[in-house]
């Protein structure tokens, strides 16, 4: 042992411990490491690029992925936290100037629940928009007034005015959009996407997370979970980008260091990391090593992404961004930026969409902060050849009552049973409206959409089959959509 320790100092407490096992210890360090040898073939796989159905190249992914050829390569997700008033935005109901403040009939509501803010009420007087509604391109579809920059790209744009959920408050809904599940845990759909697909690119996280709010409003909180990996490797979970600063936290080198110091001290790190994997067996030890890999290619790639003075001038004008501030129009540049270098999934949150009361001062604010620039990535998209595979995807976690909330004429509930969303590109048929509600907006009447009727469709423009992409986890085969029917709606697709 003296000569063990004289002649290898580093191993020499691996070896001596390896010496004193017992039996039973060297059988059971024996069969984890055929777990270590079966992990090493999985990171290998993730280290080499595959070709997919559709001869484009990727970094990981599953094997026999994607099902079919895909009609989409990526998805932004616009998703606008806090439930935007579709009656006052896309879905026109004229009906409600000659309803405006008469009773919802309770035919209507049929008993239906309300929330906490409104179950008090002893009246529900239903109240028109505020805003007058136009048709806008060939396709003559309706929209807001607030939406003027949307009706300019009418006809690339799918509208589904027949949304419904489950939940009635946001942080179960937003739960539910996100992950295919009320209840916290699960993963979301862009880990879900990062786990089947892959990466394009091995210099950026293949989901990133960038957010904007209204200040307008106080918002609901977003939780770091709503981009979460669940019970997937932590390596698919979202990267949250900053609009300041260093677009990732602990990114940038300590002051005074250098790049080798860096390459040096990474290079131990993976070595202590290998060790204690061979020892334990735990696979996020290994995502831990390839997680710092990544970063300190990001300490290139990120700073380059985020700077965006290499635009045009007139591709900022699109946008409607003032450079140095940060804003959904800024993001949404990013998000194009993202896409164009390999990112598979781009989420956008946009805070404090809850008009509860102001709804006119609200609403029009957080027009004002997103409709330009909606429009923007869509036309710029579309000129750099980019919106045929990549799929835009805009709505909120649920929609708002007809009916007028509290006492006076200026806010809106919380709705489940009928919203609006639309999609753009990425196979989806451009030009579309889908499905239909009553004439208060209260119930869908025709073409219903479930959430997870979403989610489904949005993982067959992937060229996934949902039922086929699921991971077995205590005991069950889970998977984004669940075990109850969910159906790919396929009037929306070209």
């Amino acid at each position: 042992m003296k000569r063990l320790r004289k002649n290898n100092t580093m191993c020499s407490l691996f070896t001596e411990l390896q010496l004193q096992e017992n039996r039973r210890q060297f059988f059971g360090r024996a069969s984890t490491g055929i777990g270590i040898a079966a992990l090493s073939a999985l990171l290998n796989r993730d280290l080499h690029s595959s070709e997919t159905t559709s001869g484009a190249s990727r970094i990981g992914g599953l094997p026999g992925i994607p099902h079919f050829a895909p009609k989409a390569k990526r998805v932004i997700y616009l998703l606008q936290s806090g439930a935007p008033s579709q009656v006052d935005l896309l879905d026109h109901k004229p009906s409600l100037e000659k309803l405006h403040l008469t009773e919802l009939p309770d035919s209507i509501r049929k008993g239906q629940r309300l929330t906490g803010m409104t179950a008090g009420q002893k009246k529900f007087p239903v109240v028109k928009s505020p805003w007058k509604f136009q048709q806008h391109g060939e396709s003559g579809t309706w929209l807001s007034e607030l939406l003027p920059h949307m009706g300019k790209v009418a006809d690339d744009i799918c509208v589904i005015n027949s949304m419904h959920t489950e939940a009635i408050n946001h942080d179960p809904a937003i739960t539910f959009f996100q992950s295919g599940h009320q209840q916290p845990g699960r993963p979301s759909i862009g880990a879900w996407l990062s786990y089947g697909l892959g990466s394009e690119t091995d210099n950026l996280p293949s989901f990133v997370v960038l957010l904007s709010k209204n200040s307008f409003y106080q918002a609901q909180p977003l939780y770091d979970r709503l981009w979460g990996s669940g019970f997937l490797s932590s390596k698919y979970q979202g990267v949250k980008f900053r609009s300041q600063g260093d677009p990732v936290l602990y990114l940038s080198d300590p002051a005074g260091s250098s790049d080798s110091q860096r390459r040096a001290l990474l290079d131990r790190l993976a070595k202590l990391n290998q060790f204690r994997a061979q020892e334990i067996g735990d696979p996020e030890i290994n995502t831990r090593i390839s997680q710092y890999e990544m970063a300190y290619r990001m300490q290139t790639s990120a700073p380059e992404l985020m700077e965006i003075s290499s635009e045009t001038q007139q591709t900022i004008d699109l946008y409607g961004i003032e450079p140095d501030k940060p804003s959904f129009a800024k993001n949404c540049l990013l998000a194009r930026r993202l896409v164009e270098r390999g990112v598979r999934f781009v989420q956008l949150f946009h805070e404090a969409w809850d008009q509860h009361g102001n709804l006119v001062g609200g609403l029009k604010k957080n027009c004002q902060d997103t409709d330009q620039a909606c429009a923007a990535l869509i036309q710029d998209l579309k000129q750099r050849g980019m919106l045929d595979d990549t799929l835009v995807i805009w709505g909120g976690e649920f929609g708002r009552t007809p009916m007028v909330q509290g006492g006076g004429n200026d806010g809106r509930d919380h709705h489940p049973n009928a919203f609006t969303m639309w999609m753009a590109g990425g196979g989806m048929k451009p030009g579309t409206t889908l499905g239909e509600s009553d004439e208060f907006g209260f119930n869908v009447t025709r073409d219903r959409v479930h959430v997870r009727d979403l989610h489904a469709t949005i993982l067959h423009q992937l060229g996934f089959d949902h039922t086929r992409l699921s991971v077995k986890f205590q005991g069950l085969d889970q998977r984004l959509t669940g075990v109850e029917p969910a159906r790919v709606v396929r009037e929306i697709i070209s």
